[in-house]
């Protein structure tokens, strides 16, 4: 008797990963570009595509399980984190992502995220950062500027806004990075480094809403001031920056950093090397406030990446085993009927 052998399967391609359904953002939103990544991005990773879980909350970015060909779960405000936690502890084998905006995740869910990341529960957490609320029509978010005008604020906002950068770090998640929706070869490596990385892996990607906020990131994104604007922060390299690669980041003292102008003696050796796997949190944390300082840029690629630390489901699932081990599978109809009971006529 021969067994039939059956051909591989051919690799899995975005069109894979694409849906039926009509992508329903504005024309020119951000959110496109981030779909098109994290399309590309799937298929490189090896995973049986059955094997994907895309999960949200509610906001422009939580229509993204829809225009995902793979398990997801459109949730309610800002809840996908507890959600994929939950997923991750009872499936530890499934690939769990998130996708949330800078609203969804850092107002009404904001507890959820900060204690999924101090959990370091291995979930890709996708936060889209646009500093409004879009869904719901252009109303101040929690990363938006002191002073912001809105539908909700028209006289300016006096809240002081959320670095959701330093919000992860502060949380002491094991991966913390950032990028932008239209550097799309940054976005897929950064992409791709998350996906990597066992424990909670938070990405804040810079987008742009172009019908309520539009501009927010031009800084940024836009090809005359990015050079000069924005560091790339890339492992085991110096903090170098600027059109003419000219600037970089010194340490000043041990609690503070300045920019300086590279010539005249000092040279790229007299400069910050970036360490993103640096033991404390402290160092990427200094980082995540540098553009807030006039004079200083906006860097994006990644903080920090930690692998020392155990996820939370694989110590939850241990712990189930153990307590079997020693006490027995146990008996839910015995545990509900013990102690002191009543009954009530």
């Amino acid at each position: 008797m021969t067994t039939a052998v059956l051909p591989p399967l051919p690799p899995l391609t975005r069109k894979d990963f694409q849906t039926d359904q009509e992508v329903r953002w504005c024309p020119g939103c951000g959110d496109y570009a981030i779909l098109a990544a994290v399309q590309a991005v799937f298929p490189e990773l090896g995973i049986p595509r059955e094997n994907f879980v895309v999960v949200s909350g509610i906001g422009c970015s939580s229509r993204f399980p829809y225009y995902m060909n793979t398990y997801g779960f459109h949730t309610i405000h800002g809840r996908a984190p507890a959600v994929a936690t939950g997923i991750k502890a009872i499936r530890p084998d499934l690939e769990v992502w998130v996708a949330t905006g800078d609203g969804d995740a850092l107002s009404i869910g904001g507890n959820h995220t900060i204690h999924m990341l101090r959990r370091n529960v291995g979930i890709k957490v996708l936060l889209f950062n646009n500093k409004i609320y879009g869904l719901t029509k252009g109303q101040f978010s929690p990363t938006s500027e002191i002073n912001k005008k809105s539908k909700s604020t028209p006289f300016g906002s006096i809240d002081r806004p959320f670095n959701p950068v330093s919000l992860a770090i502060g949380a002491e998640a094991t991966f913390v990075a950032r990028s932008v929706d239209v550097f799309q070869g940054h976005l897929k490596d950064t992409l791709r480094q998350a996906a990597k990385h066992r424990g909670s892996a938070f990405v804040e990607i810079l987008q742009n809403c172009n019908i309520f906020n539009d501009g927010a990131w031009f800084g940024v994104t836009e090809k005359e001031a990015r050079s000069e604007n924005v560091l790339m922060l890339e492992h085991g390299k110096p903090l170098i920056f600027g059109k003419n690669r000219d600037k970089g980041i010194r340490r000043k003292s041990d609690w503070d950093i300045e920019v300086v102008q590279l010539g005249d003696g000092i040279s790229a050796s007299d400069l910050i090397v970036h360490d993103a796997h640096h033991l404390r949190p402290s160092y990427a944390f200094m980082l995540s406030h540098m553009e807030h300082r006039p004079g200083f840029p906006t860097p994006i690629g990644l903080f920090r990446a930690w692998d020392e630390l155990p996820r939370y489901e694989d110590l939850m699932n241990q712990q189930i085993k153990d307590v079997i081990a020693k006490r027995g599978p146990g008996d839910l109809n015995a545990l509900l009927q013990a102690g002191d009971t009543w009954e009530v006529k």
